[in-house]
């Protein structure tokens, strides 16, 4: 399976942005998410989107993270602002070939990226 690439992140100080960007999801995709994973920490969804533009977020990121979809380049980004310290994590972009029912659904997720790294320090 072709696996998608994540690019974008960095290190930054806390209340800092950073716009993450994905491609290379396949053109059956339905729903485009994005997971982190911080050390120790169970992999999380954080933000979904799908080729309606329906969006989910995790409470965590509400109000802080943005995904959105440019549909001319096949590119997701995340938008992520007023980053925190628990926001050190790397980040997993995904796509499905399902729709929006899947929520945050890992097993549902036929693509993966190696992911980017978010680093947040004080």
């Amino acid at each position: 399976q072709v696996q998608v690439l994540e690019s974008g992140g960095g290190s930054v100080q806390a209340g800092g942005s950073l716009r993450l960007s994905c491609e290379g999801f396949g053109d059956d995709s339905k729903s485009m998410a994005w997971f982190r994973q911080a050390p120790g920490k169970k992999r999380e969804g954080v933000a979904r989107i799908d080729n309606g533009g329906k969006t989910r977020y995790a409470d965590s990121v509400k109000g802080r993270f943005a995904i959105s979809k440019d549909n001319a380049k096949n590119i997701i980004y995340l938008q992520v602002n007023s980053l925190k310290l628990e926001d050190t994590a790397m980040y997993y972009c995904a796509a499905s070939r399902h729709g929006s029912w899947i929520g945050f659904s890992e097993e549902l997720f036929n693509q993966w990226g190696q992911g980017t790294q978010v680093t947040v320090s004080s």
